[in-house]
């Protein structure tokens, strides 16, 4: 697993942002997370060790899964210029898996490589919805792209949510709380009601965290931050 983040910096989009641990980690640290910059590790997919006995030899190892703009969104507007080197770097290196999720869906098309055709076949989407109105306005438009590998984010959930009817070609769906002293509720019947969605469509489930507001037969558990995946793994529930 490597992390490839080529630009920092992201603006709140919906309602899932309000709370975003990015733009809370920056506000303690004086950073205005609004001001989106290239990153200095622009190109880590493609650099090489430089001397010692791997010199020439990528630094990402083959096989690997790249977990791309996890601190921003990666179709954001304000990197459109980036974004076509970005490209042909995950096509050069082919033999990486990128994995990268976005709250932007709409703007799929619009940034696209002119040679992407049905998709790159190393490369997997998610794309993230938190509460059933963002389901309605995004997924639908998810069903009819190309798209090799689908993934969907629920994450945070913020309410119960039916979105069955979209897991036709999606591989992995993934569940989560939100995670702040004021996070809203996850109630663990939603979670449960998900996977059971995916159960019936023959689609992989993951519940990756508790919230911090924990909601479990009508009780509310208050959860440190350190507990939540830890807690969600004890649940036992991924499929």
């Amino acid at each position: 697993m490597a992390m490839w983040n080529p630009w920092r910096g992201c603006h709140k989009y919906s309602e899932g942002c309000r709370f975003c641990y990015i733009h809370k980690g920056d506000a303690r640290r004086g950073v205005d997370t609004n001001v989106v910059t290239k990153a200095d590790n622009f190109c880590a997919p493609v650099e090489r060790y430089k001397r010692g006995e791997k010199k020439g030899e990528y630094k990402m190892k083959s096989g690997e899964t790249v977990y791309l703009c996890f601190s921003s969104d990666f179709l954001l507007p304000d990197a459109d210029e980036w974004r076509v080197e970005c490209w042909r770097m995950m096509r050069d290196r082919s033999d990486l898996r990128f994995l990268f999720l976005t709250k932007r869906i709409e703007r799929f098309m619009d940034c696209i490589p002119p040679d992407w055709g049905d998709g790159y076949e190393n490369v997997t989407v998610g794309c993230t919805v938190e509460n059933q109105a963002e389901s309605y306005r995004r997924l639908p438009l998810f069903d009819t792209l190309p798209i090799v590998h689908k993934n969907i984010i629920i994450q945070p959930m913020l309410e119960k949510m039916n979105i069955e009817r979209h897991l036709g070609d999606v591989e992995l769906v993934v569940v989560g709380g939100e995670s702040d002293r004021n996070a809203r509720p996850l109630d663990y019947a939603w979670v449960l009601d998900v996977r059971e969605q995916c159960l019936r469509q023959g689609v992989k489930f993951e519940f990756r965290q508790c919230g911090s507001n924990f909601v479990k037969d009508g009780k509310l558990y208050q959860l440190p931050v350190r507990q939540l995946m830890s807690q969600a793994r004890k649940a036992n529930i991924n499929t």
